[in-house]
């Protein structure tokens, strides 16, 4: 199977040369880093190519790297059954410049771009219908950045009074934002509970002495 990947990368490399960054094989996959100005063409290529034919975008999907410029890899996973083989491509992009949206080679992608969208704030250009997909309409943010806060920035509940949902600034009953990563098997003296165990060991004592 390697064999036969590399020989597509090989194949691909040279019929798509202008737009390709660079191609690898990771993980039994053959991964293809592609400009962002040539994600469609590149896609329809290797659905449409006979010795590709991957006509199935199983997933759309985005990592996010902060301390990069261009902050996010948009990837596609794609899948060919009749050669039975997969393969990864990916564009990078920031937070201000978008991506063409894949829905005019694969109408899956119209759902997998909402996500993208929603959960990391990607923008795709000729989407037919980008809105939030995962979280509410008026929700602050795009989850899944790393640097949105685990506690998010609003929520929500139902109010009796105004028989709507309403949202509001999140209020921590406790402070959980404060964490010492230390594991309680090796950082702490006691545990909580172990007074009681304390307590009863010097009861016992103190009636054994008396006997």
């Amino acid at each position: 199977m390697s064999e036969a990947l590399r020989d597509l990368g090989e194949y691909v490399g040279l019929a798509l040369a202008e737009a390709l960054i660079d191609a690898d094989t990771r993980y039994g996959e053959l991964m293809l880093r592609v400009r962002r100005e040539s994600i469609v063409k590149v896609l329809t290529y290797l659905r449409d190519d006979q010795n590709c034919q991957f006509k199935q975008l199983m997933d759309v999907t985005a990592v996010d790297y902060p301390e990069r410029e261009e902050r996010f890899d948009v990837v596609y996973n794609l899948l060919s059954l009749k050669q039975n083989q997969r393969i990864r491509v990916k564009v990078s992009t920031d937070e201000a410049t978008p991506v063409a949206s894949a829905a005019s080679v694969f109408n899956s992608a119209i759902w997998f771009e909402r996500e993208v969208w929603d959960m990391y704030g990607v923008l795709f250009t000729d989407h037919p219908d980008l809105r939030r997909i995962l979280t509410d309409y008026g929700f602050d943010g795009h989850p899944l950045r790393k640097d949105f806060p685990l506690t998010g920035y609003v929520e929500v509940r139902y109010d009796e009074d105004q028989k709507r949902v309403v949202y509001e600034p999140v209020n921590l009953a406790q402070e959980f934002r404060q964490f010492d990563f230390v594991s309680p098997w090796e950082g702490m003296l006691h545990l909580p509970g172990d007074e009681k165990a304390e307590d009863a060991a010097a009861d016992g004592e103190g009636e054994g002495a008396k006997s």
